[in-house]
């Protein structure tokens, strides 16, 4: 059974990987994501049809999340639910909105609930070139990129970095977006 959940995310992501649309290059910290594409694409050659079909489709979808918005200062769900089982957890973020990032950008940052405020303001400073995202925030379990009208950002953290009975939240770190761009994360049994 052990040798089979490998085996199974690894299929997850190469099926996940095989879409229609070529992928916008990935930044330096986003590189350890390849080497599991590569790794994912080998194993699921391997795999026999019927597995890479069905079953891994399931065990990605619990250890995902899509969450969207728009050219308003909303996300379409208050709380990102993160299984224990899973080892590593994906947020990723559709902005369906017309906007430019540069007038109505969005990112998501998830970090302690008691947080947020001192990474929000650090963020500010840090600026748009970081994605208003202070570099080597401590802080930040993780944060997409600022997204625009039509984009879309994803991000992978290990579930680990979440610890059981510590609140955290997720929010926008745009300058003025975070007092109504926010919710909860939660690890979920």
């Amino acid at each position: 059974m052990k040798l089979y959940l490998p085996l199974i995310a690894a299929a997850a992501l190469a099926l996940a990987a095989c879409g229609g649309e070529t992928a916008p290059s990935a930044p330096a910290s986003e590189a350890h994501h390849d080497h599991a594409a590569s790794a994912a694409s080998a194993a699921s050659q391997a795999a026999p049809a019927s597995e890479a079909t069905s079953a891994p489709a399931a065990a990605a979808e619990g250890c995902s999340k899509l969450v969207e918005t728009g050219d308003s200062m909303q996300y379409n769900t208050a709380e990102i639910s993160v299984p224990k089982g899973c080892t590593e957890f994906t947020v990723t973020l559709k902005h369906t909105g017309s906007m430019p990032k540069t007038a109505m950008g969005h990112n998501i940052v998830i970090t302690a609930e008691g947080d947020v405020n001192g990474v929000n303001n650090d963020g500010v400073g840090a600026g748009p070139d970081n994605d208003y995202v202070k570099p080597g925030d401590e802080r930040v379990i993780a944060h997409t990129k600022i997204i625009g009208g039509g984009e879309e950002s994803s991000v992978t953290f290990p579930v680990a970095k979440l610890a059981a009975g510590t609140n955290y939240k997720f929010f926008c770190s745009f300058p003025g977006h975070a007092g109504v761009m926010n919710g909860v994360v939660k690890l979920a049994d």
